[in-house]
């Protein structure tokens, strides 16, 4: 399509500037020119065109790259050699670069859905835009963001981009220097077990060959362009979370977070105030790491004492003394439900405290 835009404006430039002018690709192949029977042809030594943001004299034509890059996927030239042939090829570079532009953002689903989930673009102007570029408005898709940390961002999108060639149906966009979004077209009964599964396939693959520190987070699956926005917020949600509550894993789902979602949404005054209140007997730091250690098996095995002091290799009664320790140091009883509950969410608010979170 971009090749027909390049040709409609080379051709209305033929009997204004009085040259033969035309674009190449990367490969050297002629996409557009003003004389018509050229296309098509290859032309041999361009390879240097594409080395260079500079004009490059090759023959008698004289190159240059759209948007004064090097490698680039096009390049303009005109027909000559001298100071007036390099002038009118930047001032062809410039007119196609500028009309690329505008193209891409008007015809690129890329971009679109980018916009879309960056919330870039009006609600109402969402299924307009979708509509006029034929874009599968009723799938169901999930979006997953992964962070790739210490490493080339643009070299993991490239990797990420062979990884799911289907442009139609998926799209991996490079949100900032860290992040990367892939939005999959998924089916609406997809389970979170399987899209985690996806997840850890990713970080093989980038990890392998980048041995980059990458985590990863998973939005809800939606039905719906517009919803796409929203998916991509959990998804961000979920390894902000992450960072706080589950250090050890790199595949987060929004889906699984559960308390600790709620707890990301407080205000941190409030957290500090939770914790007065739960531990108004004795400060939690009164708890030495055996305590604690203790405690997290606890509830690990279902407030089970039993199966508790089986895995920790120690007699029942001697964990039972454990827990009495415990809730004359804090008034909660641990082998009570109501407490156990209150105790989980107040370790948990302490370690969120701990890791010093920026709120915006």
């Amino acid at each position: 399509m971009a090749n027909r835009i390049f040709q409609s404006i080379v051709h209305q430039m033929k009997d204004a500037i009085n040259r033969t002018v035309g674009v190449i690709d990367e490969t050297g192949s002629i996409v557009a020119c003003s004389e018509l029977s050229v296309i098509g042809e290859n032309l041999s030594d361009c390879s240097k065109v594409f080395e260079s943001s500079d004009c490059v004299k090759i023959g008698t034509k004289t190159f240059k790259t759209l948007g004064n890059r090097v490698n680039a996927e096009y390049a303009a030239f005109v027909e000559g050699d001298d100071f007036q042939a390099e002038t009118l090829v930047n001032l062809v570079c410039v007119s196609l670069e500028n009309i690329k532009q505008c193209y891409d953002e008007k015809y690129d689903k890329g971009n679109f859905i980018k916009n879309v989930i960056l919330d870039n673009i009006l609600p109402g102007d969402i299924f307009l835009k979708a509509r006029e570029l034929r874009f599968n408005s009723d799938a169901s898709r999930v979006v997953i963001l992964i962070k790739i940390f210490g490493k080339d961002e643009v070299a993991a999108l490239e990797a990420l981009q062979n990884l799911f060639p289907e442009k139609t149906k998926d799209f991996v966009i490079g949100i900032n220097e860290t992040d990367i979004a892939l939005i999959k077209e998924v089916k609406s009964n997809i389970e979170t077990k399987d899209l985690e599964k996806l997840a850890r396939s990713i970080i093989d693959s980038l990890g392998v060959e980048y041995y980059s520190h990458i985590l990863v987070g998973i939005g809800s699956t939606v039905t719906g362009i517009k919803n796409l926005a929203r998916s991509f917020k959990e998804a961000q949600v979920a390894t902000e979370v992450g960072k706080f509550f589950d250090t050890e894993k790199t595949v987060i789902s929004y889906d699984n977070l559960g308390i600790a979602r709620l707890i990301y949404q407080l205000p941190t005054t409030l957290c500090e105030m939770f914790l007065k209140e739960v531990f108004k007997k004795g400060s939690i730091e009164s708890l030495d790491h055996e305590t604690l250690f203790t405690i997290q098996r606890f509830f690990e095995n279902n407030l089970n004492v039993s199966e508790t002091s089986r895995k920790l290799f120690v007699h029942r009664n001697t964990l039972v003394y454990r827990l009495e320790k415990i809730k004359k140091l804090t008034g909660l009883d641990l082998r009570e439900f109501d407490d156990a509950i209150v105790f989980k969410v107040a370790l948990m608010v302490k370690k969120y405290l701990d890791a010093n979170p920026v709120k915006y």
